[in-house]
């Protein structure tokens, strides 16, 4: 590549002389008689090397040379000087001369003086890309390891989520052995108590206090059945009847079952259905379940007024619902738990709904996950599969 040189004098025999002597060394060669030309010439052909002279009307060298360094680091100067004093020198260095030349000058010299700043901006240039070059590197290092720590967060998060799907699969899997059991051995009894209860009616009707009793009795073995029903629905599916639902269309049917609680506790119901998927097979007793359960715990939370918000989407595998209520929200603490069977912070709870939820969501081979503020609110993510 043949280099570029500038030459900026007012005198023209100097702008003749070293011209010839810079092109017969094979450099292309481009003459300004004065330091406003010159930066023009700069700016248009971005020459290696400039030599400029120290004295110039217009624009005195140190002045031009100053806002080359400034304007264009790349191309380094060479200053011309008929004065040979040090301070001159060293203040032409400071300025950010590569170089001076003393004037009358001899052409061996020149051309030495040019190649050795031409063999130093080389290496300079080189260093300057080679330091680009790392900091790129580290960035791009840098980047890396985010992009790598990212990863891992994921996948640790991941194999969280796996481990307590798993445990939580563990837990209702014994539940269903216990509950099988537990059903099997209190009903024997109650189904006793209860038939001795119906045959002491009869007996008792003309005392009302006994008779009481005696429907007290019958009352609770009916809300003790209830209880093991319940159990038994969280770790096994009962009877079902496959068959196309639609999603959006048993969700507006579940809200209109609530909508004069939705009114009597002054709950303000937000609703965006973003697209209609294709029906699902599945039982529509347990998909009206889900979304019971879920809406009946917001509906608890916002005793006293609040906001409901149900939203649906869809994708070509799966459908996605959002149910999110402005309630009291669920400690920290609590959200491992929330899905256990038994675990409920309602006074008069079985903690079974949520426990039910997560079984039909598995068997349909969904996910639900849920997000929480105290004092903020909840919100329930669930996905279904379409195929």
């Amino acid at each position: 590549m043949v280099e570029r040189i500038l030459v900026v004098d007012d005198e023209k025999i100097i702008l003749e002389l070293t011209s010839m002597i810079l092109k017969s060394k094979g450099y292309e060669v481009f003459a300004a008689d004065n330091a406003l030309d010159g930066l023009k010439v700069i700016e248009r052909e971005q020459p290696a090397v400039v030599l400029l002279d120290y004295m110039m009307p217009v624009m005195d060298g140190m002045t031009a040379l100053r806002a080359i360094r400034a304007r264009f680091p790349e191309t380094y100067v060479i200053m011309f000087t008929g004065k040979g004093s040090e301070e001159i020198a060293v203040e032409l260095m400071k300025a950010g001369a590569s170089d001076y030349i003393l004037k009358p000058f001899n052409n061996h010299d020149l051309v030495e003086r040019i190649e050795n700043v031409l063999h130093i901006r080389r290496i300079e240039i080189h260093n300057k890309e080679l330091r680009h070059e790392r900091e790129r590197l580290l960035r791009e290092i840098e980047e890396w390891n985010l992009e790598l720590e990212r990863r891992v967060q994921e996948k640790s998060a991941e194999l969280e989520r796996a481990h307590a799907e798993i445990v939580q699969a563990e837990k209702l899997a014994s539940l269903g052995h216990l509950s099988a059991g537990m059903a099997h051995e209190i009903r024997n009894p109650l189904n006793s108590i209860g038939l001795f209860a119906q045959i002491l009616l009869p007996g008792v009707g003309d005392d009302p206090e006994k008779t009481t009793y005696v429907e007290k009795i019958l009352k609770e073995i009916d809300r003790i059945d209830g209880i093991l029903i319940k159990l038994l629905a969280t770790s096994s599916r009962p009877r079902f009847a496959l068959q196309p639902v639609s999603v959006p269309a048993l969700i507006d049917q579940v809200l209109e079952s609530f909508s004069t609680q939705l009114a009597a506790q002054q709950v303000q119901l937000e609703k965006a259905f973003e697209s209609q998927p294709p029906a699902i097979m599945a039982d529509p007793t347990e998909i009206e379940q889900i979304f019971t359960n879920l809406i009946l715990n917001s509906l608890y939370e916002m005793q006293h007024g609040g906001r409901l918000s149900v939203s649906l989407s869809h994708d070509e595998t799966s459908l996605r619902v959002t149910i999110s209520d402005t309630g009291g929200g669920i400690p920290e603490g609590n959200l491992s738990k929330i899905f256990d069977p038994f675990f409920t912070t309602k006074a008069k709870g079985t903690g079974f709904g949520l426990s039910v939820v997560l079984r039909i969501i598995k068997t349909y081979g969904g996910r639900i996950t849920v997000d929480s503020v105290e004092g903020e609110g909840t919100t329930f993510h669930l996905r279904l599969p379409l195929d």
